[in-house]
């Protein structure tokens, strides 16, 4: 990936000094339209009061409208000035961004630029900036309330954020509805799984996308499949794919779930707190299928609370608090300490917070 200079990014003009015999900004005939319309007003303001004071009210109405006009263009000229210095903005950003994908050696899967979310006055996201990489386990960490469900729930396309842009294999999309994601290749597998207790295993990974042939179910196909899968994922404890899944032990349910995404074609898989509430075998199953997954060069995010399981499995960190990332970058610049550290006060003695647009 060609790495964009600094002047690439950046507006052609951005930087340069005005030649010698440029008329200097703020006066007439400079091109500065705020000044412009500004001066405007003030000559028909003047006009409008010498015409009443001569007892012209028709000439008078004439000049206030005219002030009013140049008014309105003044304030239009503003606007434009600061629709410019926020593109500026912005065209820094995407520079830093993509010094730092082409410093990674690849670029993102996903992007999430600037991405805002808000409920009435709660600002659950605050501009948040953050880059998954393919075929790596990015973990999500932070205390309660600090923004990661409603992330993962806007990256999910259950949310829509109210500002940023989402950024999928380097075109920006719109995710209006899980189906949205779904077809995308992202697919999220929150705690409580979606799955049907009273089906099958077959059933329930093929739920809602049933094989058909011959205007018949193809129990034959599905059956191979779903086997086939779960052998790649290395899942050995499941005894058979048509036992029930409410038969199924905690780290079982749990491949089945993540099975199912992988059938579908997922590139990107969303963890929801895999391991809450699972005992130490079934969470080493769990860790396992993460590790899995990576092998099959499918981009994980984990959200978690257990820095033990984050450690053991993830590639890079991001940590959250009151909806900014505070810090992000490979584990290996992190511990339990600074990580605790950033999760409760936002910066760390053993490690300074990293802006996530520049790690």
């Amino acid at each position: 990936m060609t790495n964009p200079s600094a002047d690439d990014a950046r507006p052609a003009d951005a930087g340069r000094a005005s030649p010698p015999d440029q008329a200097p900004q703020g006066t007439p005939g400079s091109g500065n339209d705020a000044f412009d319309a500004k001066a405007a007003a003030e000559q028909a303001r003047l006009a409008a009061e010498h015409a009443e004071a001569a007892g012209n009210a028709h000439v008078a109405g004439d000049a206030q409208t005219a002030a009013e006009q140049a008014e309105l263009a003044a304030s239009a000229a503003d606007a434009a000035a600061a629709d410019a210095k926020l593109a500026a903005t912005r065209a820094e950003i995407t520079y830093a961004q993509t010094r730092a994908a082409a410093a990674n050696g690849a670029e993102p899967l996903l992007r999430l630029v600037g991405i805002g979310k808000s409920f009435g006055p709660v600002r659950a996201l605050i501009g948040v900036n953050l880059d998954i990489p393919p075929g790596q386990v990015t973990a999500i960490i932070g205390d309660n309330g600090a923004g990661k469900s409603t992330l993962i729930k806007t990256i999910s396309g259950i949310w829509q954020p109210d500002s940023g842009e989402i950024i999928w294999k380097g075109r920006p999309v719109r995710l209006h509805s899980p189906r949205a994601a779904t077809d995308l290749g992202i697919a999220t597998v929150y705690q409580d799984l979606a799955l049907a207790d009273n089906l099958d295993i077959v059933q329930n990974m093929f739920l809602g996308r049933e094989l058909i042939n011959h205007w018949m179910l193809d129990e034959t196909t599905m059956e191979k499949a779903a086997k086939r899968t779960l052998a790649d994922l290395s899942v050995v404890t499941v005894r058979s794919v048509r036992q029930p899944v409410g038969s199924l032990s905690g780290g079982q349910r749990q491949a089945v779930a993540v099975a199912r995404a992988v059938l579908r074609q997922a590139q990107l898989v969303i963890l929801d707190e895999p391991t809450a509430a699972l005992g130490v075998t079934q969470t080493r199953v769990v860790l396992d299928l993460i590790t899995q997954l990576k092998s099959q060069d499918i981009a994980v995010i984990v959200i978690s609370h257990n820095l033990n399981d984050v450690f053991s499995v993830a590639d890079r960190l991001a940590v959250l608090r009151l909806g900014h990332v505070v810090a992000v970058g490979p584990k290996s610049r992190f511990d339990a300490e600074s990580v605790v550290d950033l999760m409760t006060t936002g910066t760390s003695k053993r490690l300074a917070a990293v802006p996530a647009e520049s790690a």
